[in-house]
């Protein structure tokens, strides 16, 4: 399916935009391909864009001083929107990195040109609203997650949402984003495996 057409297949999934509403944003969204390592927005930066990803994955994370360690706080993966959604929204500079941990591609659009398909269209205003909605959900949950759920729950909820993750990026990154050891990750696999089998 051509890039395009995958970004109109999710958009309408999200908010029932129909394939003439969505046409009017074809003009505004480009194609970008990205090195592992190389950043889609920078720690006090503001990020401008709203990227859709087609392949490839890409983290937020903090670096936390003095200590040096960088916290990993999401993944995005295939068919996922993507952005540094605090800065984004507010269009104020960035507390986090967001990088490409693999070869990535995406489809990305301007914050100024999704602001004026919400003017014009009732259609864009409605995705807007809807996805802005979907974002506050996530960030609910993940938060009820990190406070009452536990590792091995919250794992398996990871890989619910990005099921080829643990083949495309190094294991210990999955800690850090479950706030956990190596040792204490390989566990949890192995008990979920066992279980499985």
């Amino acid at each position: 399916m051509e890039p395009i057409e995958r970004l109109r297949k999710m958009a309408g999934a999200i908010s029932g935009i129909s394939p003439a509403d969505f046409d009017l944003s074809i003009d505004y969204w480009h194609q970008k391909t990205y090195k592992k390592g190389e950043f889609y927005n920078e720690y006090k930066n503001v990020c401008r864009y709203l990227g859709f990803v087609l392949t490839g994955v890409f983290r937020i994370y903090k670096f936390l001083e003095p200590s040096g360690v960088e916290k990993n706080m999401q993944f995005f993966t295939n068919d996922q929107f993507m952005t540094s959604f605090k800065s984004f929204f507010s269009q104020e500079s960035c507390e986090y990195y967001t990088e490409s941990m693999t070869g990535s591609e995406i489809l990305y659009i301007h914050y100024d040109h999704l602001q004026e398909l919400y003017k014009i269209s009732p259609a864009w205003e409605r995705f807007g609203r809807i996805f802005a909605e979907s974002v506050l959900y996530a960030v609910l949950n993940n938060t009820e997650a990190i406070l009452f759920k536990s590792a091995e729950d919250r794992y398996a909820e990871l890989i619910s949402n990005h099921p080829d993750i643990c083949n495309s990026i190094p294991l210990y990154h999955i800690a850090s984003y479950l706030g956990i050891e190596g040792p204490s990750l390989s566990r949890i696999r192995k008990r979920m495996t066992l279980k499985e089998g």
